[in-house]
């Protein structure tokens, strides 16, 4: 893979000199290692899974080749979508042209009703108002109260550390907002986004994810998501580019302890075999962190054991027939949130596939197979008169109990920076200091964030294309 500023190289043609070795290949470690790779430094990536993605991946069923769960991205994910480009992935996970969200509603007593998000070719905030003023699922004066709010959110400081430790359910009763609006419009976006419901949302992370996505740019929250299999990007393109850049990269191969040696260079247990390198970076989740964190290289390192986690529950259903005609919708007054249609990215080539994303599923997440279908089944023929006649071939779910971490109040002085108190070792994660919740964004942030961090230690200059995402944002 060449793009006429990187051309391709082995490990072994990079000069000798600095060497780092990445603990993980999530998003934030395979991240961190193009980075330091780019910039010349010689870079071992080690995994322990047989795959690189971390929780964003795919799997094969049968005939059909299944994500773990449904992932999406904004246009605002400005880092993300540097990794795309990256890995030359960008054409296999488009975004809408102008943000579009089919919103089905089956509380009202006269059944079933469609509204619409969707955006205008305005400015900021006019850019929403005609949706938000015809939106039906609220009245008249919940619409209004929703503008005043969304106003009064703008104006927030992000840089108030006093915001981390309200929660966004009483901030938005504080401000006017009724049940039914924090159901039908900001638990409908915050849930997604967060994995968590507003009374269990920092103010700090919800008010990050409404501004940036709602109420900076027109085109901000445009949705974008893989037509092909997350696995097809996060560990095959992954794959190839690593080799590209000369990384060395190992999977099935899970690092046991980290040392720092007297000589100022690090060791890296794994079983067998030790690296030796002058950085390391640990992009692992934050329990696996803190076990292979030595001592002393964090003033509490306790905090990483107090940061919770969040699961998410999919469900996979596959119909005989086609019974969507929309690529996604989400739903209200049902326990039914996010609908979308998998069916081309899988490979079925009869019938049709779709994928129920349930985020904060603490009350579901152990659920047997039978109860969940007994429960989603009925209300997917609800939502959609199609399903009603339609025969189910398959019916299954994934489970990710630690999906992402909880942005419970108090989240935001618990997460590390990259930098740690022990030289050379620099952490990555979406789960350290990014500013972001628990997304694909904030994993790819934190592993510019550590390479940045590595690169300005040594005096490396920083390679411009890895910093162009922060020009578009």
């Amino acid at each position: 893979m060449t793009d006429g500023t990187r051309s391709e190289r082995t490990h072994d043609d990079i000069p000798s000199g600095r060497t780092a070795v990445v603990i993980g290949g999530g998003l934030a470690g395979v991240t961190t290692a193009l980075a330091l790779a780019d910039a010349g430094i010689r870079v071992t990536l080690l995994e322990g899974r047989p795959r690189l993605g971390g929780l964003a991946f795919s799997f094969r069923r049968g005939d059909l080749t299944v994500d773990n769960g449904q992932h999406v991205y904004l246009r605002c994910c400005t880092a993300y979508r540097w990794f795309l480009d990256r890995i030359e992935g960008a054409a296999l996970a488009p975004l809408q042209d102008r943000l579009d969200v089919p919103v089905l509603d089956l509380a009202k007593p006269e059944g079933r009703r469609l509204g619409r998000l969707r955006r205008d070719p305005l400015p900021v905030p006019l850019h929403l108002g005609r949706s938000l003023a015809s939106y039906p699922h609220l009245s008249l004066a919940e619409r209004a109260r929703v503008g005043r709010a969304a106003l009064a959110l703008r104006a927030l400081d992000l840089g108030d550390p006093a915001l981390d430790a309200q929660d966004f359910g009483g901030w938005l009763a504080a401000h006017g907002q009724s049940a039914r609006a924090v159901e039908a419009l900001w638990d409908l976006v915050g849930v997604a986004t967060l994995n968590a419901v507003a009374r269990d949302s920092s103010l700090a992370l919800a008010a990050m994810v409404f501004k940036t996505g709602l109420l900076s740019d027109p085109g901000a929250a445009d949705i974008g998501w893989a037509h092909v299999p997350l696995g097809e990007l996060h560990d095959e393109l992954a794959r190839k580019a690593l080799d590209s850049a000369g990384v060395r990269t190992e999977v099935r191969t899970r690092v046991t302890s980290v040392s720092h040696n007297e000589n100022g260079t690090w060791s890296v247990q794994v079983p067998g075999e030790t690296h030796t390198a002058d950085t390391v970076v640990l992009a692992v989740a934050q329990r696996e962190a803190y076990d292979l964190l030595p001592e002393g290289a964090l003033d509490a390192p306790e905090n990483l054991l107090e940061i919770g986690t969040a699961p998410i529950l999919n469900v996979h259903v596959v119909y005989d027939r086609t019974v969507l005609t929309k690529p996604f919708f989400a739903a209200l007054g049902s326990p039914v949130q996010w609908v979308f249609d998998r069916t081309h990215a899988s490979g079925l080539r009869e019938g049709q596939y779709l994928a129920l994303s349930q985020s904060a599923a603490q009350d579901e997440i152990d659920a047997p197979v039978a109860v969940l279908r007994e429960r989603y089944l009925p209300e997917l023929e609800r939502l959609l008169p199609g399903a009603r006649g339609a025969g189910v071939k398959d019916f299954f779910v994934t489970r990710e109990r630690a999906a992402t971490f909880a942005p419970t109040p108090g989240v935001g002085r618990l997460r590390p920076g990259t930098r740690t108190k022990a030289p050379g070792l620099y952490l990555a994660g979406a789960w350290t200091a990014t500013g972001w919740p628990a997304t694909m964004e904030s994993a790819v942030r934190s592993g510019v964030n550590a390479a940045d961090a590595v690169l300005r230690t040594l005096g490396r200059p920083r390679p411009r294309h890895l910093f162009e995402f922060e020009e578009a944002a």
